[in-house]
């Protein structure tokens, strides 16, 4: 059974997730922008009972899948937000994308820190910090390979889920912005992490 939390985040999202799909600003796009989220759910949904996760966790996770969300109704170069941000700073390009690459490192994190503390005889130290890192960035790379295959198949098609917008340096940015993400997930939340992880190992086994 969902608990009730993970559950009205479940029912926000998918409300959220259609209305993000009307209108898009690219269909294509849209539907391989929210992959992650049609890939993650039914996983998360079908582990729900026998391995919850602590409520950092789904609450990340939630806020990732919006990141993803309104990332692809607009497409990365041309949300709203990134136009702001240029306006305010200065920028010359729209960094939504950077946005999304830095969750894209934050969220994961928490969630293959959790896996391996309550799966694995690790313990917070080192070896839990170098790994949980090293995931992140492979994560990250998987993700850049699937961009690269987007974009021989797709050709110029592809150039709205790629979001490079004239960057040569995209893809070393993308990747250097999750590593930072998944670096300061785990400067920032670790102590509260753990207590929440204690609190849901203590709950199974009452």
């Amino acid at each position: 059974m969902i608990g009730r939390e993970p559950l009205l985040l479940l029912t926000v999202g998918a409300v959220l997730l259609v209305l993000s799909g009307i209108g898009p600003h690219d269909r294509t796009t849209w539907l391989l922008e929210v992959a992650p989220i049609l890939l993650a759910t039914p996983i998360l949904v079908g582990t729900a009972r026998r391995f919850p996760l602590t409520p950092l966790a789904y609450r990340l996770i939630f806020v990732h899948a919006l990141i993803l969300m309104l990332g692809a109704h607009y497409t990365y170069s041309e949300v709203p937000l990134g136009f702001w941000m240029g306006r305010v700073f200065g920028f010359a390009r729209n960094h939504y994308d950077r946005i999304g690459h830095l969750a894209q490192g934050f969220v994961p994190a928490i969630v293959v820190r959790e896996i391996l503390i309550r799966r694995s005889p690790l313990e917070s130290g080192k070896w839990l910090t170098f790994l949980v890192l090293g995931v992140g960035l492979a994560i990250s790379a998987l993700y850049e390979l699937v961009e690269w295959w987007a974009a021989l198949i797709g050709g110029e098609r592809a150039d709205a889920f790629l979001g490079a917008q004239g960057d040569h340096w995209d893809t070393q940015w993308d990747m250097f912005l999750a590593l930072l993400g998944a670096a300061s997930a785990l400067l920032l939340l670790s102590r509260l992490h753990d207590r929440q992880i204690a609190r849901i190992e203590e709950t199974s086994h009452v």
